[in-house]
């Protein structure tokens, strides 16, 4: 049976079965097989390939990655866990902005807390976009029920769509760079993201607590983990759905 998935990756990254090869340091005709046949590469040689795919290896070989495989790998993922988000070091918030060089996604309602222990993040964050970095930022619409409905649960009712509201006014000197995509969103939000290249700060949200109270999961992405990919799927979904358009 063929490997669809792998020849479908292939043709997402717009890269032939020779050039991968050549990648990999295998032959064609190798790679052709593993497409053709179905044939299972040996370990070293799908993790290689899908880290130059960006693809999960166990999605472009299901049946070769056992759940144990996964589930050790996802640990791995798991660098630190902090008790609530005042616990991350200062220093970290900067190593993170500072150290990305590919990617920074930031999802939550506020997040005004960024603003208060990084004075200079605007100029950071335009700084890295300028320098060629992806920034996609997404806030709440502190008109959105999601919003309203999280002010309850947190016993502060109107408070959080008005730090919403100030983290809108923070950002004016952002919204006019073009190079910078901040998004609008209204959506449920059961974990805000902070995502820096292959480092991701998951701050999962607790019914009746605030989100600077819950924990915080600092993921490192490897090959064969889920955990990083998935809650960057995750956040995928909030920004398809987000609106351009800025709040004030």
């Amino acid at each position: 049976m063929s490997n669809d998935r792998l020849r479908s990756a292939l043709a997402s990254a717009s890269m032939t079965s020779s050039e991968l090869g050549e990648r990999i340091q295998v032959d064609a005709k190798t790679v052709d097989r593993w497409i053709a046949s179905g044939r299972v590469p040996h370990r070293s040689n799908r993790q290689r390939v899908a880290s130059l795919l960006a693809q999960d290896e166990g999605y472009l070989w299901p049946d070769a990655v056992s759940d144990s495989q996964a589930s050790a790998a996802s640990r791995a993922e798991v660098m630190t866990v902090y008790p609530n988000r005042g616990s991350i070091p200062t220093s970290l918030w900067h190593s993170l902005f500072e150290n990305a060089v590919e990617s920074i996604d930031v999802l939550a309602f506020a997040a005004s807390f960024l603003h208060d222990t990084m004075p200079d993040v605007d100029d950071l964050l335009i700084a890295k976009a300028r320098s060629g970095v992806r920034v996609r930022l997404a806030f709440g619409d502190p008109q959105s029920e999601a919003v309203r409905i999280r002010g309850v649960e947190e016993g502060i009712a109107e408070s959080l769509a008005e730090r919403c509201r100030l983290t809108w006014k923070y950002l004016d000197p952002i919204l006019a760079e073009s190079e910078v995509a901040v998004r609008a969103h209204s959506t449920t939000l059961y974990c805000s993201m902070f995502r820096f290249d292959d480092d991701l700060l998951a701050n999962h949200h607790l019914l009746g607590a605030p989100a600077n109270h819950s924990p915080v999961l600092h993921l490192r992405r490897l090959v064969s983990g889920r955990l990083f990919d998935h809650h960057l799927k995750s956040f995928e979904r909030v920004w398809s759905s987000a609106s351009e358009a800025p709040f004030s």
